[in-house]
């Protein structure tokens, strides 16, 4: 059947506001990552292994910290940035006249001066780099061959050791090697409440209106669809989209775009759900039943060790455990199934019935009715079998006919027949409990089913855990279900 414009036009709004959410979900990712990671979109290089020197630059990356900075309130830090610009101005001169000309060579001083006092202030604190400004030390003693990392960068630029035909390696060494772990370091500024400024909720701010719109319009298809639905019901069957809106934990917005481009069938979970929710029920599954069996066992030893236990059981009397305008459950149950059980299922074990009385008659009649001499004539034994089977057949047949005529009896509706068999029953729980108030065998019965149900919760329990693990269930459930659509696509003959 193919669907209306009107749903067609709905599918159609659904996959776009599914696709927008996934859009959301990818650079609500991207802005919490972004200042840990702000090296990698600062270099645009990746290092796999970091215990390697292993770099995988990747230029075709735009570079967005200029961009997204301001939105972290990210600025340049006045130290390292200064840094920078003197080694810039340090090439422009050696450009123009040479690495060892007047103003190179003040450069060149300052740049030194520059280094000693970036190790001293070390202004990667303010950013939680400071393990930056140990591999930049770490590298300019690497390079000079010293212990001391002013020493290495006062040699690195001193008039011995930099030339005109080393400068050029030592720009690259500079350029490559210290420079961008300099630029790596940054100032960021502070609100009123004294959090790092973030003016993420600025991009963020259209995405939750147009959420809210579409949370707003799904609540009036629902309530279209179900006029006698309250409005407070309609927008709670959206809960799930809640993570949309909020400011915080935004990470959890994965939740309803998963569920929103699986709704509007861009993705296929449901294997995925089934077989996690699978998992989950067969662990909660064991848990549960080894608790609910506990409490059952636990509540029954109760009651059994309780010293009203005698009243418990004259409470099971008819007067007692029903109401005198209510129905007689009891009496009404017997009243079906004792002629059911009389008139049918007995006559119907007939066979089993002679035969198992006739074999017990011709057991009786070897052991005492015939001596043993006579049992060794021809034809006694044949002759056995046949007064067994005849009078088993008669017996039975008797005892047939008896419970035929009681069944038919406790079929038709007797008052009297009721009346009699509740004050039966009766008297028997009442009995039972006179006799474990007055004599000596309610102490021992209570401490014998205590100790018979502690064994059964000790045994049911080892034995459910020792059974089989989840795997084994979960396997055991896949054989069932593939086995049992199997059956059902098997092309009949």
């Amino acid at each position: 059947m193919k669907p209306s414009a009107s749903r067609r036009f709905w599918l159609g709004w659904d996959r776009l506001l599914a696709g927008i959410a996934a859009l959301n979900l990818a650079w609500v990712i991207f802005d919490v990552t972004y200042v840990p990671l702000r090296n990698f979109w600062l270099q645009r290089t990746l290092f796999p292994l970091p215990s390697i020197s292993l770099a995988v630059p990747l230029p075709w990356l735009p570079d967005i910290t200029p961009l997204y900075d301001p939105v972290k309130g990210i600025e340049p830090h006045q130290d390292t940035d200064a840094y920078i610009k003197h080694f810039q101005r340090l090439e422009s001169a050696a450009a123009a006249s040479g690495i060892n000309s007047p103003a190179a060579k003040q450069l060149r001083l300052e740049m030194v001066v520059r280094n000693s006092q970036l190790i001293d202030e070390n202004p990667f604190v303010s950013s939680d780099k400071t393990g930056t400004l140990e591999k930049i030390k770490s590298r300019l003693r690497a390079r000079a061959g010293m212990d001391s990392a002013k020493q290495s960068a006062a040699h690195l630029l001193g008039e011995r050791y930099l030339t005109d035909e080393r400068w050029e390696a030592e720009r690259r060494f500079w350029r490559k090697s210290i420079l961008p772990l300099a630029s790596t370091n940054y100032w960021r500024g502070t609100d009123e409440n004294g959090q790092p400024i973030d003016l993420s909720w600025r991009i963020d701010l259209p995405f939750q209106i147009l959420f809210l719109l579409d949370i707003m319009l799904r609540a009036i298809r629902l309530k279209q669809r179900y006029p006698a639905i309250a409005w407070r019901d309609a927008l709670l069957r959206r809960w799930i989209d809640l993570p949309l809106l909020i400011p915080f934990w935004r990470l959890l917005r994965i939740v309803p775009v998963t569920e929103r481009l699986s709704s509007a069938r861009m993705i296929q979970l449901e294997p995925l759900r089934a077989a996690v929710s699978r998992g989950v029920v067969a662990v909660l599954a064991l848990e549960l039943f080894e608790v609910i069996t506990l409490r059952i066992l636990d509540a029954a030893q109760d009651a059994v060790r309780s010293p009203h236990w005698p009243e418990k059981i004259r409470r099971l009397c008819s007067h007692q455990s029903i109401e005198s305008d209510g129905e007689r459950e009891l009496a009404e149950l017997l009243r079906l199934w004792l002629p059911l059980v009389l008139t049918q299922v007995g006559p119907g074990m007939r066979p089993q019935l002679v035969a198992l009385v006739s074999h017990a008659l011709r057991r009786n009649l070897e052991e005492t009715a015939i001596p043993a001499p006579l049992r060794a004539l021809p034809g006694m034994g044949k002759a056995e079998t046949q007064l067994s089977l005849q009078l088993s057949t008669g017996l039975v047949d008797s005892l047939l006919n008896l419970s035929r005529n009681a069944g038919d009896r406790f079929a038709q509706k007797d008052p009297m027949l009721q009346e009699l068999g509740i004050q039966a029953i009766d008297r028997f729980w009442e009995e039972l409990a006179k006799t474990l108030e007055q004599g000596p065998v309610l102490e021992r019965s209570q401490e014998l089913v205590a100790a018979f149900l502690e064994d059964f919760k000790r045994s049911s329990m080892n034995q459910l855990r020792f059974q089989k693990d989840v795997d084994e269930l979960i396997t055991e459930l896949d054989g069932l279900n593939f086995s049992a659509e199997a059956t059902q696509t098997k092309p009949l003959a």
